[in-house]
């Protein structure tokens, strides 16, 4: 009889009843294989179910085993081949966010939103628009994807990287055109309201966007979409 265990899963629970069912049945003698290593171990088989010798299990598995007055611990390395699976599947994936690039992307949102929401207000309350004023936003917000440029290693980070690049590019293209616009207005104030200003296609365009990036940088995984080109 040969077993094959890969731990670690919710198989080991079972495990750990075989303490308690030695000496109610008689143990037969049979080949474990835990992570890739074997070796004999007694079992023993009551209703259906197959009960594995606890030190024996951990032995074969370079575990350790310790007792207290609250129970049984028991630790068992995690297998290699699983992990090299794991890694290879994350390395191949190419959707996958950086954690570096997700942090970065998140830092360059915040500044775009400052920005956004700066000359926004100014608009609103008819406040006049400086040209160095609106600048300042930008240059924040250009070291910001220049950061992010840094921080994308994986194909999902590149993907998503494009799409920030737009995000900023759209929000410089809206900035540059509300100031000339507050510039063509001289000493008249140039005022929308909050409302019109939403409802201003290349202010809806920019807000999709900016909703659509944070989604995508905070699960992770690169996704595309319409209102960032």
């Amino acid at each position: 009889m040969r077993l094959t265990y890969h731990c670690v899963s919710l198989s080991a629970f079972s495990l750990l009843l075989a303490s308690t069912m030695v000496g109610q049945a008689q143990p037969q003698s049979t080949t474990l294989v835990v992570n890739g290593k074997s070796g004999q171990v007694p079992v023993i088989q009551s209703s259906g179910h197959t009960y594995v010798d606890l030190e024996a299990l951990t032995r074969i598995a370079n575990g350790s085993l310790s007792f207290s007055n609250n129970g049984i611990a028991l630790t068992i390395p995690g297998s290699q081949g699983n992990a090299s699976a794991a890694a290879d599947t994350s390395a191949t994936d190419d959707s996958s966010l950086s954690r570096g690039f997700m942090k970065a992307g998140i830092e360059e949102m915040a500044l775009l939103r400052e920005w956004g929401a700066a000359v926004g207000y100014a608009i609103q309350n008819g406040y006049p628009i400086q040209e160095a004023w609106a600048n300042n936003y930008q240059q924040k917000a250009a070291q910001g994807v220049r950061m992010a440029e840094v921080a994308a290693t994986t194909p999902g980070d590149k993907n998503a990287m494009q799409l920030l690049n737009n995000e900023y590019r759209g929000v410089q293209d809206w900035s540059n055109r509300l100031v000339e616009e507050s510039k063509k207005m001289n000493t008249a104030k140039y005022t929308m309201s909050k409302g019109a200003l939403r409802e201003d296609p290349q202010s809806q365009k920019l807000i999709a966007c900016w909703q659509f990036l944070g989604s995508m940088l905070s699960g992770g995984s690169f996704q595309d979409d319409s209102s960032c080109h």
